[in-house]
């Protein structure tokens, strides 16, 4: 049963699954709308007792074996609430590594919150945002990475970040973290060896041996680090701005790329004043494109804030997407755009639907130059669509891949600020303790700190790192004593 006094304790403070913890929970697990099914779960040491009050007889229910049950209101069995399949997961083998039940109920709204409120009147407490993952990471079921990884599975809007969430919910990146971690804690071993044993095995371990590590160490820290700007893009895009006079059809081309209506179309030049984002699952990055406002001088106040908008976005894209009906439209565009944007650029000739007498690139003269590639389009009908999207493909391999690197989802990435942060960390004081070690500025113990602190920015990511874990390899690598 809940702690109901411990649960209403100091009026005002927030309730935490910290302060909670022990509890029985539940919640439902699916989202909410019309469904066929929907999914209620129950975790915590008292699950089997709650969950005996609305029907259900764990004897009757084999481990991990969906069982058909009647589930009836609390101590009512006259009351019903629905015909249910119900699965036992005994602990420690379960998701949170406690007793977890899980109810298979008829979908919608009413079913399965009626479910949830007859558990929350058996005992059980509605569970935190997140608390059955954390349970599960209390527990060793998970690490922090992989809890990470389960909620960057659920928010993934791409192909590139569903891979990457599986690879790192498959431990790709606990593994690379847990051998680095091993290697400073080497590392430390050795000094701890220097310090304590100097004249064990022969003397003291050559600088050289530890500065080596040292080196090593700090490579792979910053090839992790190197996965950054690959794995940003991966989550958030390439930003491929649509960029033009009004009225050329950059609304229209981007409802053709995205397959569906995104943006009000219409003939009147301004109907466009502000930047409309479509993320659009693509390979080997997803894009970001965006809509702009035509480019063109005007007195409307309206319309200038919505073309000030375009230029911040032209300035920050990574492909334009230059968008005219004649190659000379382009070629104006080109003139207006370069001057506010290094971002190669590809030619859209918006309108080959319409348009057929206009498309002599080839005697387009030095205007056309600044191109990547020229692509006729038609916004109207799609016409041209997969030509322009292998065009868009084709300049971020150019010029993206230069720069961030190949996008290899099999791979360990950083793809949270807090894994930045805690490796930068790592790699800054290792290089600390290497200036300092290498300069011989500071005694050994003193210049090992840096150690320490690179070890306990990685164990914000892996684990504690402690006394034990040092002496442990010290006393299992060298022969102390004999």
């Amino acid at each position: 049963m809940v702690d109901r006094e411990r649960a209403g304790q100091g009026q005002g403070d927030e309730l935490t699954s910290a302060t909670l913890r022990g509890d029985t929970i539940v919640a439902i697990a699916t989202a909410p709308g019309r469904s066929a099914v929907a999914i209620v779960r129950l975790s915590g040491p008292q699950a089997e007792a709650i969950a005996a009050r609305v029907g259900v007889s764990v004897a009757r229910c084999a481990p991990r074996v969906a069982t058909r049950t009647r589930l009836h209101a609390c101590d009512d069995p006259a009351v019903p609430l629905d015909d249910a399949l119900v699965t036992h997961f005994p602990a420690p083998h379960s998701y949170t590594g406690e007793t977890v039940i899980e109810f298979a109920t008829h979908g919608g709204s009413i079913v399965p919150t009626a479910v949830c409120a007859a558990l929350v009147h058996a005992g059980a407490r509605q569970a935190l945002p997140g608390e059955f993952t954390e349970r599960a990471v209390l527990a060793g079921k998970l690490d922090l990475l992989r809890a990470e990884a389960v909620a960057d599975l659920i928010d993934a809007r791409s192909t590139a970040t569903h891979r990457a969430a599986l690879t790192q919910l498959d431990g790709a990146l606990s593994r690379a973290l847990d051998a680095l971690r091993t290697a400073v804690i080497e590392l430390d071993a050795l000094l701890a060896y220097d310090i304590d044993f100097p004249e064990e095995d022969g003397g003291p371990v050559p600088r050289a041996r530890i500065t080596t590590a040292c080196d090593a160490l700090v490579e792979r820290l910053e090839a992790l680090l190197a996965t950054v700007p690959a794995a940003v893009l991966g989550r958030d895009g390439v930003t491929v701005v649509l960029a033009g006079a009004p009225n050329v059809g950059k609304s229209s081309l981007l409802n053709a790329l995205v397959g569906e209506l995104r943006v009000i179309v219409s003939d009147v030049p301004g109907t466009t004043r502000d930047a409309v984002e479509v993320l659009l699952d693509h390979e080997p990055w997803p894009l970001r494109l965006v809509d702009t406002a035509g480019l063109r001088e005007t007195q409307d106040p309206l319309e200038r804030l919505g073309i000030e908008v375009s230029e911040r976005y032209v300035a920050s894209a990574h492909v334009v997407v230059v968008c005219g009906e004649t190659p000379a439209a382009l070629a104006a565009a080109a003139t207006e755009i370069r001057g506010r944007s290094a971002a190669p650029m590809i030619g859209a000739l918006t309108k080959r639907d319409i348009v057929t007498n206009s498309y002599d690139i080839a005697n387009a003269g030095s205007h056309l130059a600044h191109f990547a590639h020229i692509v006729p389009v038609s916004a109207h009908t799609g016409d041209g669509r997969s030509a322009l999207l292998a065009a868009i493909t084709a300049v971020m391999r150019a010029q993206l891949e230069e720069r961030t690197g190949v996008l290899n989802t099999n791979t360990p990435l950083l793809t949270r600020a807090r894994h930045q942060s805690a490796i930068t960390t790592a790699r800054d004081e290792l290089l600390a303790f290497r200036t300092a070690w290498a300069d011989g500025a500071l005694p050994a113990p003193v210049a090992a700190s840096h150690v320490r602190a690179a070890a306990h920015a990685l164990e914000e990511l892996v684990g504690a790192v402690d006394i034990e874990d040092v002496l442990a390899k010290v006393f299992s690598s060298f022969c102390v004593g004999k």
